[in-house]
């Protein structure tokens, strides 16, 4: 079966290969400040999330898994044999799954704004319900206040905005879907099997994935190492964008 991924490519064909995953309700567009960085060193592969953005958008429920092996297929029709790996949110999600599900296809590893387990259940079953009777729309507001600080989002409200047009843009059963996943995903106790050398970025005043989020997360996978960025909500990469690509040049340059 052939992946059902919409992808954007940026960078030499020949350069390793990063795989960026982004949060509910965004498309690969949201890793647009880290792109040219990036691409000076990377073959840069920008993937929409079933249901999102350009990619197919079948019937709900998902799982975690189900949108992992998506992505599996993805580098399967690229022919990509590995890649390195980051993922905000969702993004994350999936890529803790699968740097402990399929190892040989993840060489390092950046999980930024994320959690293993986000409760409760209930709230996500909820917006999901929520959103299949009325559109994403019904809940862009409280999401989009949780994208950004109060400070940047009155700083920067074209930004803002942006980010809230392709927010509503998200079809609703993708959406919906995608909050059930998060409603069924439990990774915690995946992380010990993850080998990749790992990096975990938390935004210091992120409502929807605190700091302590994030510790749990390195606590739990072997070699993993925790940053924080100051002044950095749930996009922290849109948020500061040169701090987030400054931490992940420097971690996928690294030799561990």
């Amino acid at each position: 079966m052939r992946s059902r991924l919409y992808v954007t490519v940026d960078g030499a064909p020949d350069a390793p290969a990063l795989l960026l995953g982004g949060s509910l309700g965004t498309t690969g567009a949201m890793w647009a400040p880290q792109v040219p960085g990036l691409a000076e060193r990377f073959r840069v592969l920008r993937y929409d999330h079933l249901g999102h953005g350009r990619s197919a958008v079948p019937d709900g429920p998902y799982t975690v898994e189900m949108l992992g092996r998506e992505v599996l297929r993805l580098l399967d029709d690229l022919d990509v044999p590995d890649v390195h790996y980051a993922g905000l949110s969702l993004g994350g999600m999936v890529g803790m799954w699968l740097a402990a599900h399929a190892p040989d296809r993840v060489r390092r590893l950046a999980l930024l704004c994320t959690s293993a387990s986000l409760g409760p259940a209930q709230g996500w079953r909820d917006r999901a319900a929520t959103v299949r009777a009325g559109g994403v729309g019904t809940v862009a507001e409280l999401v989009v206040a949780r994208w950004f600080t109060p400070t940047f989002a009155a700083a920067t409200p074209a930004v803002v905005a942006r980010h809230r047009v392709a927010l509503t843009a998200t079809p609703a059963t993708g959406y919906a879907a995608c909050c059930e996943a998060i409603a069924r995903m439990d990774l915690r106790d995946d992380l010990r099997a993850i080998t990749a050398p790992t990096l975990v970025i938390a935004g210091a005043d992120d409502p929807a994935t605190p700091v302590e989020h994030a510790h749990a997360i390195v606590e739990r996978i072997p070699q993993a190492r925790l940053a924080v960025v100051e002044r950095a909500a749930h996009l922290a990469n849109v948020e500061q964008p040169e701090q987030v690509s400054r931490l992940l040049l420097e971690h996928f340059d690294e030799e561990w």
